[in-house]
């Protein structure tokens, strides 16, 4: 996934990336739509097992055609980063086996606790040692660039909710209203289809308005549809009920997913966008795991699975603490600063020969250099300012 988005940033010119990247986000959508679908149907007619082998065939006809189709990008370090690679994989492995174990043995088994500092800790020296190593895996500079930590709060968040909640809500049509994990996949069509139609449009509209303004209503939008599936579900809740809910969740992560890469890759110079991906990637799944993980602490403690009521009882309180998490991250892309625009030429309306002039000189001005959105140190681009005479 990481390398997917360099590799079409690459491709295609700044001024359309919105676009480009928008697309990646519908044909990523057609995947999330499908896969619900795809996943029930294997599951219900073959064996779970198959989900996986399903992956292979794939795998087997890309491969061949990335190598002969795609160009060979490269990033500007020559030296890899293994210890740097060490510390953050270890760190990531020990916090998600304690999410993923905690429910199951406990918050304050002494594992569990043990599993959280040993990862905290190589978390912390990851950080250390990407300050002070000559050719980091992750420039902790990029956290100071306001709008690059800023859309990564915002994805953690996103994460957090949206795979925190859709755990639930899939398990709520197979456990409480006994459809099979198919006719599940099927129902939930409103929302993960959404994507494949919203992305695209969203995508070309971000290169206009401003990709956090389409991040911030995205999030808005996703967090009153979680609120308000999370309002109107009971165990004899009529499936017409959460269409809209439904509708509006997929819209929302529609205007959020088909901007946000842009945003992310923007905020990093070109050579740096492999890096800045990855990162990205990797905080979007963290949350996706803390949001599970949390939310189905919640669930345990306000429900359970030993009836229909209680299961409604326990997804409604964690799907209404989803949906507030997406709140936050909401405030958060509201809070990411627009890109500021270059001056224009001024020329003098008083005097034929200047305008003449003016035009000229746009074509033979030096193009001004890109330089970093959030660095205030750095030297404001040279534009020329052409007056007319006045005499």
């Amino acid at each position: 996934m990481p390398l997917t988005l360099t590799v079409l940033s690459a491709a295609v010119p700044a001024s359309r990336r919105g676009l480009a990247l928008g697309i990646w986000g519908g044909i990523s959508g057609l995947a999330v739509a499908f896969g619900p679908l795809v996943g029930g149907a294997v599951v219900s007619g073959i064996s779970w097992h198959w989900i996986f082998w399903l992956n292979v065939p794939i795998g087997l006809v890309l491969v061949p055609l990335i190598l002969l189709r795609l160009d060979e990008s490269r990033g500007p370090l020559a030296k890899c980063d293994l210890i740097g690679l060490g510390l953050a994989s270890g760190g990531l492995v020990g916090i998600v086996w304690g999410l993923v174990r905690a429910n199951e043995v406990g918050w304050t088994s002494p594992r569990i606790i043990a599993a959280f500092i040993v990862g905290s800790a190589l978390l912390a020296a990851f950080v250390v040692w990407e300050l002070h190593t000559e050719h980091p895996m992750l420039p902790m500079r990029f956290f100071g660039n306001r709008t690059f930590a800023l859309a990564n709060v915002s994805s953690f968040f996103m994460f957090f909710g949206m795979f925190g909640s859709i755990f639930f809500i899939a398990q709520f049509f197979q456990t409480v209203q006994g459809l099979s994990p198919f006719q599940s996949g099927l129902r939930i069509l409103p929302w993960t289809a959404m994507p494949m139609f919203v992305a695209p449009v969203a995508g070309a509209l971000s290169d206009r308005i401003g990709g956090h303004r389409l991040m911030g209503t995205g999030l808005a939008l996703q967090a009153v549809g979680l609120g308000w599936i999370a309002a109107v579900s009971t165990p004899t809740t009529p499936y017409i009920d959460l269409v809209a809910p439904f509708a509006l969740s997929g819209l929302g992560m529609a205007l959020f997913f088909a901007p946000v890469a842009n945003v992310v890759l923007s905020a990093v110079r070109p050579e740096e966008e492999g890096q800045a991906s990855g990162a990205n990637n990797a905080i979007r799944e963290l949350g996706g795991v803390f949001g599970v993980a949390v939310l189905a602490a919640v669930f345990a403690a306000k429900g359970g699975y030993g009836s229909g009521q209680q299961f409604v009882d326990g997804m409604n309180s964690a799907v209404f603490i989803g949906a507030a998490v997406v709140g936050v991250g909401a405030v958060a892309a509201f809070a990411i600063k627009s890109a500021p625009r270059a001056a224009p030429v001024k020329v003098g309306d008083e005097d034929a020969f200047a305008m003449a002039c003016a035009c000229v000189s746009c074509w033979c001005a030096e193009r001004p250099q890109t330089i970093d959105r959030d660095d205030q140190d750095a030297p404001r681009p040279r534009v020329p300012v052409l007056v007319g005479s006045s005499s």
